[in-house]
């Protein structure tokens, strides 16, 4: 593989985005055409980084030829070329689906897009810190901007939450950077973390308070019990392109708890209050999402709970400490983010053709095609429920099956009780779409062809996690066990560091 390949990623929408938005606000066919070959690029692109780093090789990138820790660093291992992958094949399904008309209810929609893709890139590929912090600024720049799209009472009111809620939450983080800086002398994350190990006592406590302020700031970002509230009316009232690509924001956080688990603070003394933050916000955040499954009356609304109950299961999973549960959680991440986004998408082909009622569960008109969309609701309502034979109900065992006795007795009922909840919530909507009394012809757009790639690229994914369920599973292992050894990491982007200088980690943590 080229050295160059691994900056692609970040230069393809970047460079994409800067030609959109120089070619005019409302959205063309040229517009859409390389909107839809440049996500179908990146597919391609992520593909071959996710082939290389299957290798077991970490690739590093010096940016500007300056070596790590002094400059900017983009490192691809197994879990962030899995995470671009992810991000590639969910944001090809949800430019498909805008091209058939979502995105001429406003302005720049494809560029907007792009810059979105390229945050969500940078923040899976940096190897530093504050470079984070910056990527984590332009796609939640983005995602203001996508959120807005087509305006709307409703948009505005969530958006504003969302910008005020993530403004804080950037605060938090600068504040949390200033901190570790100031103890660790540095910002790169494998520096940092091997600097960690040598510190002196006097240094640890404030190691810890920015180690637990980064953990807020994350968990913010990943919709966490109580920092959540804020995530179902804003992904229930954004456009559903942009609801379904949101799919993948909350997986941003939980990808930076990820990393600071296992690569920073794994030596630290933070790492045990932050595994029982993971632990028990994520059981806690499985039970409310559940009950707020049962108690949404719109379809949008019924799968943000959704996306919060995967979000519970997901902490839970990083949570045990084990590497067979973050391999577990690997597996169950890329099914849950893929079908959720095909849900959303799917939310609003219903709403289309039910008129005012939308995707409010009242009676309403006959759907045009209620056939297909009942179909396609069926397969999108057994894989996101976890049942058998789809992709869920493998994830969820390999969770189950990855805890110990003691996180057994809390994790398996409320995992079986989230997936009874949202098995009777689909099944009252699903009721309530396609067999309840109808009034009213019916009437409304039929699905496009763009539209319905859209939805299958997404859906087809769950008979795909099983049909491969030994590669994917054998890949996301491998990608638990590499987190397991930082060591490794820090070895390949630090050189110079000496291997004897690292603490002895006992075998299976993290």
């Amino acid at each position: 593989m080229s050295q160059h390949l691994l900056v692609f990623p970040i230069l393809l929408p970047m460079l994409t985005a800067l030609a959109l938005l120089l070619m005019g606000q409302a959205p063309s066919q040229l517009q859409r055409r390389i909107s839809i070959a440049s996500t179908s690029l990146l597919v391609a692109l992520s593909g071959v980084l996710l082939v290389h780093a299957n290798s077991d090789v970490i690739s590093v990138y010096n940016l500007g030829n300056w070596q790590a820790p002094y400059g900017i660093v983009l490192v691809l291992d197994r879990l962030s070329a899995l995470m671009v992958a992810l991000t590639a094949v969910l944001a090809l399904g949800c430019i498909l689906f805008a091209s058939a008309g979502d995105d001429a209810r406003g302005s720049n929609f494809h560029g907007i897009f792009q810059l979105q893709l390229l945050g969500l890139n940078g923040a899976f590929l940096t190897g530093d810190l504050f470079n984070l912090f910056v990527f984590f600024e332009i796609l939640l720049l983005a995602s203001y901007a996508l959120l807005m799209h087509g305006g709307g009472k409703a948009r505005i009111g969530a958006g504003l939450h969302y910008v005020v809620l993530n403004l804080v939450g950037s605060a938090l983080f600068l504040i949390a950077l200033g901190v570790l800086y100031g103890a660790t002398g540095t910002l790169n994350m494998a520096d940092m973390g091997y600097r960690i190990t040598q510190l002196e006592e006097g240094n640890a406590a404030l190691v810890t308070a920015g180690a637990l302020l980064l953990t807020v700031v994350f968990s913010l970002k990943a919709a966490i019990l109580p920092l959540y509230f804020w995530l179902p009316s804003t992904y229930a009232s954004a456009p559903a392109p942009v609801a379904a690509l949101f799919a993948i924001m909350t997986k941003v956080g939980l990808y930076a708890l990820l990393r600071i688990q296992t690569l920073i603070f794994s030596e630290s003394p933070a790492i045990v209050y932050i595994d029982a933050w993971l632990w028990w916000g994520g059981l806690a955040t499985l039970l409310l999402a559940g009950i707020g499954a049962l108690a949404a009356r719109d379809l949008r609304t019924l799968v943000a709970y959704l996306v919060l109950v995967s979000v519970g299961t997901l902490m839970s999973g990083a949570g045990m400490g084990h590497i067979s549960g973050t391999g577990a959680l690997l597996y169950y991440l890329v099914h849950t983010t893929l079908i959720a986004g095909a849900l959303f998408l799917l939310a609003e082909l219903i709403g289309l053709q039910r008129g005012k009622a939308g995707t409010r569960l009242v009676r309403a008109r006959k759907l045009q095609q209620s056939t297909l969309l009942g179909s396609m609701f069926l397969v999108g309502a057994v894989a996101m429920a976890g049942l058998p034979p789809l992709a869920g109900a493998l994830g969820k065992l390999l969770l189950m099956q990855a805890a110990d006795a003691f996180q057994r007795f809390w994790l398996w009922p409320l995992l079986l009780l989230a997936g009874l909840a949202a098995m009777i919530a689909l099944s009252r909507a699903g009721s309530v779409f396609f067999w309840a009394s109808y009034k009213g012809a019916p009437s409304g757009p039929r699905v496009t062809s763009l539209q319905l790639s859209g939805v299958t690229w997404l859906l087809v994914s769950a008979p795909l996690l099983v049909l491969f369920a030994g590669p994917v599973s054998h890949y996301t292992q491998a990608t638990a066990e590499q987190l397991a050894s930082p060591q490794h990491t820090i070895q390949t982007i630090l050189p110079d560091v000496n291997a004897a200088d690292f603490a002895l980690r006992p075998e299976g943590d993290h």
